[in-house]
């Protein structure tokens, strides 16, 4: 019997965590050493776990697929990261961070996570300043700021267009001082198949080494997963290639539950797709929503050249109907309000794109302090458009690009199988149903460097887990059932390749689960899928072996796992009977097309047990607010 409980401290919410470290269980720095931790993934939220339990003494073996950490996701971050500093005296507060956050997601996230990632912010920055994170600067020397979407203060901070580079790097030289210290191990080019638990606890994991092709178990007392997000069950998303949700789903169909997996962003700053053959989609960064327009023509099917429209046929629509916000709306309206735009014809020469438009900055400022702010953004844009953005507006359009659904984890970041801890984009615990800009990164450092070494030790002093060997039954049948998926895969030689496959399931999730979803659309999609999943398992082509390198059975694994995550998505999608953020549902909007929440009936987490490819059993967690009004979103 799963059961979920939140473990939310009592007390006020500014004290709660304050209180809860003081309360947890110690383990003293000699016994630390007798602590295994396995840390799954090296991006932002992993390298900062993996850095903090070594410098704490324990004993780390970190895993990621890549040849190096610093190929992690977190490093294609581009705009910045949030805190509560208040640099600009424009009002910010940790309360005003929090409750930005909170009224962003909808109201749909837990209240005492949201507050603590707002508490911790303020310490990021200054641990990444002191790890030497070249952040922005003023002429005077003081740390720059700047507006991302759903705030009216200035409190992102930011290194050009490459802050989650210049984070990682900084998270990348912590976690190398550990392994040069001998505390934590580094395995490379190993991707996690399987969760071992023993005994009801998470106690190690089986992966395959990606080089050699060998299935390989390793045991500890505790497993960290911060593999990241699931946004390329799209197919096309604005992840890297390899970036996939397997990890986590293994870990699911183990025991642990799924969090509102249909809670899933459409960043509205990307570049359009331009072709059939395109693999993935490019993100240009939300920090340039400070001071690019966003307009589309107001005439349908406008052909004529962008630079001989008059301003009176421009049509600057998040100016006009969120005037207090304007281009700096969150991404989840922005993002619909494009498509609609582009619904109605108005798009760029009638098709899918909106203009990004920098001439009034560039009269304002000037080119070279353009320049200054977002040079190698322009300077990306201009590589693959061939377009001057100095010259002529950006065209651009919304792409899956963050899921704020994930694994399901209380206020200790511990999923329902104890043992198993999730950190960063891989759990659900902060954002609700809609992210705000420059709070992923947030996010994954405070859950790496500021949660998860508390809360994993609090778990060893409190339930002091016993070392198993990585020769039991446990770890054998694991290993078991990788070869039987993997030789299964290998033995279907079907007609159809695996991204054949995969485009198809993208094609169906962005039409019906997409930017706007409703009740017919979701019921034909989940029979769709499941019917797609039975065609993948008849007719995939899977070639080569196990034993050596080979991408194309990594690809098929992987996307064998979105089937199942793709049909949930819309499970839980159909379940959700109310518009909220990223989840709209077309029947339950406003006469301006605003969402229409049903606090009564859905103010709760689904988290969703799985019981076989298919079925699964909902468990609810209420969401229960102290310190906020539940109100209507508005940014009018």
């Amino acid at each position: 019997m799963m059961n979920l409980d939140s473990k939310v401290p009592k007390g006020n919410l500014s004290e709660k965590w304050t209180n809860h470290k003081f309360n947890m269980k110690l383990v003293n720095p000699a016994n630390k050493r007798k602590y295994d931790v396995i840390v799954v993934g090296t991006g932002l939220a992993g390298a900062g776990a993996a850095a903090t339990l070594g410098e704490l003494g324990y004993k780390v073996k970190a895993f990621t697929y890549h040849d190096s950490s610093r190929r992690a996701h977190s490093i294609a971050a581009q705009g910045g990261i949030n805190a509560a500093k208040d640099y600009q005296n424009d009002g910010d507060s940790v309360y005003r961070l929090f409750y930005d956050t909170i009224k962003g997601g909808d109201f749909r996230s837990r209240e005492a996570n949201t507050f603590r990632l707002a508490e911790v912010s303020n310490n990021i920055i200054d641990q990444c300043v002191a790890q030497g994170v070249p952040f922005a600067r003023e002429y005077g020397g003081t740390l720059a700021n700047r507006s991302f979407g759903g705030a009216q203060v200035s409190r992102t901070f930011y290194a050009r267009g490459e802050t989650g580079q210049q984070l990682l790097l900084g998270a990348y030289s912590s976690l190398n001082r550990q392994i040069k210290l001998g505390n934590v191990e580094m395995y490379h080019r190993r991707e996690m198949l399987d969760l071992v638990i023993v005994d009801g606890k998470a106690k190690g994991i089986t992966v395959r080494n990606l080089i050699t092709g060998e299935v390989e178990s390793y045991a500890a007392q505790a497993v960290v997963l911060a593999t990241g997000g699931y946004s390329n069950v799209f197919f096309l998303s604005t992840s890297a290639m390899m970036s996939n949700a397997t990890a986590a789903w293994r870990a699911h169909k183990k025991g642990a539950a799924f969090a509102n997996p249909c809670f899933t962003q459409i960043h509205p700053t990307c570049l359009p797709q331009h072709g059939e053959g395109q693999s993935k989609l490019v993100l240009m960064s939300e920090s340039l929503r400070n001071d690019g327009r966003i307009w589309v023509p107001n005439i349908v099917g406008e052909k004529r050249p962008v630079n001989e429209i008059p301003e009176s046929d421009r049509d600057y629509y998040l100016e006009r109907r969120y005037p207090s916000f304007g281009n700096l709306a969150p991404r989840d309206i922005s993002s619909r309000s494009a498509k609609y735009a582009c619904d109605e014809g108005k798009g760029v020469n009638g098709g899918r794109s909106v203009y990004l438009d920098f001439a009034d900055a560039i009269k304002r400022i000037g080119e070279p302090a353009v320049r200054e702010k977002y040079g190698n953004l322009f300077e990306m844009y201009e590589n693959i458009t061939a377009e001057n953005p100095y010259k002529v507006p950006m065209q651009i359009y919304p792409a899956p690009h963050y899921t704020m659904g994930g694994l399901w984890v209380d206020y200790n970041l511990m999923s329902s199988i104890p043992g198993l801890f999730v950190a960063g984009e891989a759990n659900f615990s902060d954002h609700g149903a809609n992210r705000l800009g420059a709070s992923a990164l947030m996010q994954g450092l405070a859950d790496g460097y500021f949660v998860i070494p508390y809360t994993v030790g609090n778990y060893f002093g409190s339930e002091k887990p016993e070392k198993v060997d990585v020769k039991g039954t446990e770890f054998n049948a694991a290993k078991e059932s990788v070869n039987e998926s993997s030789n299964k895969l290998l033995s279907i030689n079907g007609k159809q390749t695996v991204d054949d496959i995969h485009r198809k399931l993208g094609d169906l999730l962005i039409d019906k689960v997409g930017m706007s979803r409703d009740e017919a659309g979701l019921k034909e999609v989940i029979t769709k899928i499941s019917d797609l999943r039975d065609e993948f398992w008849n007719d995939v082509k899977v070639v080569g072996k196990s034993e050596d390198i080979n991408l194309n059975l990594e690809r098929a694994g992987r996307v064998a796992d979105f089937l199942e995550l793709g049909e949930l998505m819309a499970v839980d999608a159909l379940n959700r009977d109310e518009s909220c953020g990223a989840h709209f549902r077309e029947e339950h909007q406003t006469s301006e097309g605003e969402a229409i929440r049903n606090d009564d009936e859905f103010a709760y987490v689904a988290a969703w047990e799985f019981e076989k490819a298919g079925k699964w059993k909902l468990h609810k967690e209420n969401l229960e607010f102290e310190s906020v009004e539940l109100a209507t979103r508005s940014y009018k």
